[in-house]
């Protein structure tokens, strides 16, 4: 059982049900849509096509919050290094001649002689002259300025809002429709993180904060104990920071993921040369590889999924790869965690007894959490009775989750209750001496609720546990 998760981003190429179901066979386990991409209405439509094709998927949906885009464009203009190139915030324009931008006041922002730059930092321009809402930029390379394209200025502070209207719309629509994640971007605090937590309400959607800045790198710390999952999303950190410094960016990020005990996902360009070719580039290889070394729990595809020519080659290669790397990894997994926590005493009789599964009953996600990232061998199934939190937990590295609507977690029988039902499902046999935890709150000072060792053949025999019957 790999316990490397997989995030596919779901576009034109993949948003159809016989290529849903192969993402899914080739071992996607968590789907993601791009906000900044597509119509609300195309986005709806999309969860619910994979609500019917691929239920056990959670959805994750990456809501575009402060960064700057330019807007959908009807000319894409290419360009020459030492040509000139507009940005306006008028959007009545439709890029044959000037190129709009999603942020109103970006002209009132800048200043001559700034350096701009598009796309991942694979544009980069210098701001001539500003003349009313218009940016004229100087390229310093030939490229062409897409639909949709991320703008970033380092050397400025854009002054934007924490929580935008375009996050609360999202947000909204995440709520509605029933989404597992929400990735949020540029956050560079724990307030951001509780601001967003306020719209949500609940324990669902859960928060997938970016790093993708020097203000998330300086926060790091507040961030990771805030929020309920890190994504390294490094192309905006490149673009942001510094390119040469990403790889050194992201393993402190990890670090700093582990040390709280959250899932992090590795982002952008992991199998990039997949969207044109069938195989990857053997850097790429290296690069995944070195990335579930250093602790990623999960790792994400973007284009080659979503418009690239082989999505379902690059997921299969994608999950080849973390599953070989993945024991490489297990050999370190002990070193991050403190002392005297539910992952460390997890962990101790995980390691130290003949466990050959380990079974979590949680309320709210928060005992799956430090089970989950408590870098055991054994696999981990996750039970509870909330089945949006039950999807959710697909994403924690080696776990199931399993939804039983009828538990009551924390009552004098719900161990037994669940074990009795993943017996009856197949997911226990008579062989399996099972480690079985729950959290007493979500309150990491608290006394643990319970963690003790069952022998499920003789449990079986002393309950007088029978088959389910097949329908």
């Amino acid at each position: 059982m790999s316990k490397t998760s997989v995030v596919a981003t779901i576009g034109p190429v993949s948003n159809n049900p016989a290529t849903l179901s192969a993402l899914r066979q080739a071992g996607m386990t968590v789907a993601r849509l791009n906000g900044s991409h597509g119509t609300l209405d195309w986005h709806a439509a999309t969860i619910r096509l994979l609500r019917e094709t691929v239920p056990d998927v959670p959805v994750l949906l990456d809501i575009p919050g402060r960064k700057i885009r330019t807007t959908q464009l009807r000319v894409e203009p290419s360009f020459l290094a030492g040509e000139t190139v507009i940005l306006t915030t008028d959007t009545s324009h439709d890029g044959s001649q000037k190129v709009p931008v999603n942020y109103d006041v970006f002209h009132e922002k800048l200043r001559t002689g700034v350096r701009v730059y598009a796309d991942d930092g694979t544009l980069s321009f210098i701001v001539d002259r500003i003349d009313g809402h218009d940016v004229h930029l100087r390229a310093e390379n030939a490229g062409t300025l897409k639909s949709r394209k991320g703008i970033n200025v380092p050397e400025i502070d854009l002054g934007q809002h924490l929580v935008t209207q375009r996050d609360r719309d999202m947000i909204a629509f995440a709520r509605q429709h029933g989404v597992d994640f929400v990735g949020i971007s540029f956050v560079e605090s724990a307030a951001h993180v509780e601001a967003i937590r306020g719209l949500i309400a609940g324990n669902t959607p859960q928060i997938v904060a970016k790093v993708e800045n020097q203000g998330g790198l300086d926060h790091l710390e507040e961030i990771a104990r805030a929020t309920d999952i890190i994504m390294i999303d490094r192309g905006d950190l490149s673009v942001e920071t510094s390119v040469d410094h990403v790889s050194l960016y992201q393993k402190r990020i990890i670090a700093a993921a582990r040390t709280h005990g959250k899932p992090v996902i590795v982002a952008t360009e992991l199998l990039h040369s997949m969207i044109e070719n069938p195989l990857p580039t053997k850097a790429e290889i290296s690069d995944v590889t070195n990335a579930v070394i250093d602790g990623a729990t999960a790792v994400m595809l973007s284009g080659e999924t979503a418009v690239g020519k082989f999505p379902v080659e690059a997921v299969a290669r994608l999950r080849s790869i973390v599953t070989l790397a993945e024991p490489h990894q297990q050999q370190r997994a002990g070193n991050a965690y403190a002392p005297a926590d539910l992952r460390a005493a997890t962990r101790a009789l995980a390691t130290t007894l003949p466990i050959t599964k380990v079974v979590v009953l949680s309320r709210t996600g928060y005992a799956a959490r430090l089970v989950a990232m408590a870098g055991i061998p054994q696999p981990i199934f996750i039970v509870g009775s909330d089945p949006a939190l039950a999807r959710a937990w697909q994403l924690l590295p080696g776990s199931v989750g399993i939804h039983l609507p009828a538990l009551q977690v924390g009552s004098e029988r719900a161990s037994t209750i669940a074990l009795q039902a993943l017996w009856q499902q197949g997911v226990l046999d008579e062989q399996d001496i099972v480690l079985v935890a729950q959290a007493a709150s979500d309150n990491a000072l608290s006394s643990l609720n319970q963690l003790h060792t069952v022998q499920i053949g003789q449990l079986a025999t002393e309950q007088g546990w029978h088959a389910a019957v097949e329908a």
